[in-house]
């Protein structure tokens, strides 16, 4: 009989890292399970969807022998919350099953076999390795993840384009309406590499990376990124097709541009959306010397009107958005002011943050 013994918290923070990818229902029973290794006084846990894979390893010391099982990864997280956070709780591995205890509980759970466990196939050939601080990679996700597609036919926009060349690292994200674009300095110099992150890597990314120091280190190959970060291994198949030129959609040169508050114009804009019809979520844009106007209404006639002050000298213009991309934009900056730059009614507007070349958000104008 060997024991793994080690206090509630640990043992639930290790398991939950890994457990986000785990899918109730699958038609592999055994990936709604997660593989549990002890090694001495280390335990690795690993999860999987078949296409991706995210392992973890904990130091709990001191315990001698060696174990290898598989356990439904949602009934030991739901049996674990359960019990007080300081509680030692203790693991026991025999035949097929997996006793835990607890103070005075104690579960026996049916476990399935380590080796029918279906790990991800590493691929062979990686390109080098980078990196970037933890919290970096996490705020240039956030600036851009909020633009990408949700289950279009065009299955390249489901997820973030990542390109790192020289001592750069992009991210793109777009859904055909809008696009995304914000970057980060690498500390090394890398050779152009560029590669399309599933949508749910993304997320799943977002929800593991942390404010702490320490770096996240990145390899890509044809088909999968690899990421490693404070003890967590994170393997991903890519998403495979051409994304599109994002130069090509990243308006240069607008004549009109007006820097502003992005508190202002985000609370205006959250006042105004509160009376756009639920299909089309348009609002108006007035912008004239001195002066920016918002205003939408709905189906039901009624109206709402907004306005701010603005340092602002070009030309008149009227134009529609879907709120909500100007919304999502804005709450997901973190700097006082932006600046919008604007060609016509017709074309897409630029939002930038002043002087900093770091983020650009496009967005296509709606007739309204």
């Amino acid at each position: 009989m060997i024991v793994l013994k080690a206090t509630q918290d640990k043992v639930l923070a290790a398991l939950q890292s890994v457990a986000g990818i785990v899918e109730r229902r699958h038609t592999l029973p055994i990936l709604a399970n997660v593989l549990i290794r002890k090694t001495g006084g280390q335990l690795q846990l690993t999860t999987s969807d078949l296409e991706i894979q995210i392992r973890t390893t904990a130091e709990l010391g001191g315990d001698e022998g060696n174990f290898t099982t598989t356990i439904g990864a949602r009934k030991l997280i739901d049996i674990l919350r359960t019990m007080p956070a300081d509680q030692t709780v203790s693991l026991e591995s025999s035949a097929s099953k997996l006793v835990l205890k607890g103070g005075k509980s104690r579960f026996t759970l049916q476990s399935l076999p380590a080796e029918d466990f279906p790990l991800v196939q590493e691929a062979a050939n990686f390109g080098p390795v980078f990196s970037v601080p933890q919290k970096t990679l996490k705020d240039l996700l956030s600036q851009v993840s909020f633009a990408m597609a949700v289950h279009d036919i065009r299955y390249y926009l489901n997820g973030i384009l990542f390109v790192a060349e020289g001592k750069q690292l992009s991210l793109v994200a777009t859904d055909g309406h809008r696009l995304a674009f914000s970057s980060a300095t690498l500390d090394v110099e890398v050779p152009r590499q560029e590669v399309i992150l599933p949508r749910k890597t993304v997320l799943e990314m977002q929800r593991l990376l942390s404010d702490a120091e320490g770096a996240i280190e990145m390899q890509f190959a044809n088909n999968q990124a690899k990421f490693s970060f404070g003890g967590m291994e994170f393997v991903t198949k890519l998403v495979e097709g051409k994304f599109p030129d994002y130069n090509r959609v990243i308006p240069k040169n607008h004549k009109n541009s007006v820097t502003l508050g992005r508190a202002p114009l985000l609370a205006s804009l959250q006042r105004t959306a509160i009376l756009t019809s639920e299909k089309f979520k348009g609002v108006r844009l007035n912008i004239e010397p001195g002066t920016l106007r918002i205003a939408s209404n709905n189906a039901e006639q009624e109206e709402a009107q907004d306005e701010l002050d603005i340092d602002y000298g070009g030309d008149a213009i009227e134009i529609g958005f879907n709120v909500t991309y100007l919304i999502d934009a804005l709450a997901n900056m973190g700097q006082d002011m932006v600046k919008l730059d604007l060609a016509d009614s017709n074309s897409s507007a630029l939002l930038t943050i002043p002087d900093n070349a770091t983020f650009k958000y496009v967005v296509m104008p709606m007739r309204i």
